[in-house]
C-alpha cells in the first residue's frame, strides 16, 4: 500500500483565530485515482480557489490547516464512523457520487477497505488531531479560540438544495457551536452586495459539529461561500474551474474584512 505524504499544510495561529480549509485539496492515492470516471477526475466538487482567496490569513498572524488530498480520497468533514449529519441526500465520508448524482468510481473500482481504513488513520485522524492541538494550545494562550471552517459550493446543486444558494451561508449547528455574538458579528460585516443566511441547508458539518463547544471556550463557525461569487461563469458551464478576475479582489476583500473581525 502507497504511503501517505503530506496529507495537509499547517500553519500556527498568532491569533485566537484557525481557519480549516478540509475540502480544497487536489491529491488522489493512485487506488482512487485509477477508480474514478471521466467526470470525477474533474474534482467537480472540491472548494476552488480557497487558498488563493484567503491568501491573506499569514499576513494577519492567522493560522490555517489546509486539506492536500481530494475530498475523493477522505471527506475530513464527515464523522469516521460515516454517520450522516443530515436527514435529506448528501454524501459520506468515502464519497461513490458526486453532487450531480453521477458515480465517483468506476463499477467495482473502488479502494478496498484496507486502503480505506489507511486513508483513516492517515489522513483523517491526523487532520483532526491537528486541529485538536491547535485548539487548545489557542485557547491556553488566549483564554477561548475559534474554528472558522472555510468551504465553497456552487450556486446550483439540485440533489443538496431546491434553487439558488445564498452567497455566504454561515453554519453554527443552529448555534450549539458557537457564542451568537460572533455570527452577529459575522453577518454585520457583510457587505450588502452579497447576500446571506445562518443555518438554512448548511448548518456546519462534523469539523464544526464536533470541535464547536463555546461552553468550553472553543467556538467553531462553517461558512459555505457560492463559488457563483468568484468563479467565471461562462467558463462554469464547459467545466472550466476559472476565477474570475473581476469578482476576486471584492471576494478577498470581503473575507478579509469578516476574518479580521473576529480578531477585534
Amino acid at each position: 500500500m502507497n504511503g501517505i505524504t503530506r496529507p495537509f499544510a499547517f500553519r500556527s495561529s498568532d491569533t485566537p483565530v484557525l481557519v480549516s480549509m478540509p475540502h480544497s485539496g487536489l491529491l488522489l492515492t493512485p487506488e482512487v485515482e485509477r477508480g474514478l470516471t471521466e467526470q470525477a477526475k474533474k474534482l467537480p466538487d472540491t472548494d476552488w480557489y480557497l487558498p488563493e482567496l484567503y491568501d491573506f490569513l499569514e499576513s494577519l498572524g492567522v493560522g490555517c490547516i489546509q486539506a492536500n488530498y481530494s475530498r475523493y480520497v477522505i471527506d475530513l468533514n464527515r464523522p469516521v464512523d460515516d454517520t450522516p449529519l443530515y436527514q435529506t441526500k448528501t454524501t459520506g465520508l468515502f464519497p461513490n457520487i458526486l453532487f450531480d448524482s453521477s458515480n465517483v468510481f468506476n463499477e467495482g473500482k473502488q479502494p478496498e477497505q484496507q486502503q480505506k481504513e489507511h486513508y483513516k488513520t492517515h489522513i483523517w485522524q491526523t487532520y483532526h488531531t491537528q486541529i485538536a492541538q491547535e485548539l487548545a494550545r489557542l485557547k491556553d494562550q488566549f483564554g477561548y479560540a475559534i474554528l472558522f471552517d472555510a468551504h465553497s459550493i456552487t450556486a446550483n446543486v439540485p440533489m443538496l438544495f431546491d434553487g439558488t444558494l445564498p452567497d455566504f451561508n454561515w453554519g453554527s449547528n443552529e448555534g450549539v457551536s458557537c457564542d451568537m455574538a460572533l455570527i452577529n458579528t459575522l453577518e454585520n460585516t457583510l457587505d450588502d452586495r452579497y447576500h446571506q443566511v445562518t443555518n438554512g441547508r448548511f448548518k456546519g458539518g462534523y469539523i464544526t459539529r464536533h470541535f464547536g463547544q463555546p461552553e468550553h471556550g472553543i467556538h467553531a463557525i462553517q461558512l459555505e461561500l457560492s463559488q457563483a461569487t468568484y468563479l467565471d461563469a461562462n467558463e462554469l458551464k464547459h467545466g472550466v474551474y476559472k476565477i474570475d478576475p473581476h469578482q476576486q479582489p471584492l471576494i478577498k476583500d470581503q473575507l478579509q474584512r469578516l476574518i479580521t473581525s473576529l480578531l477585534r
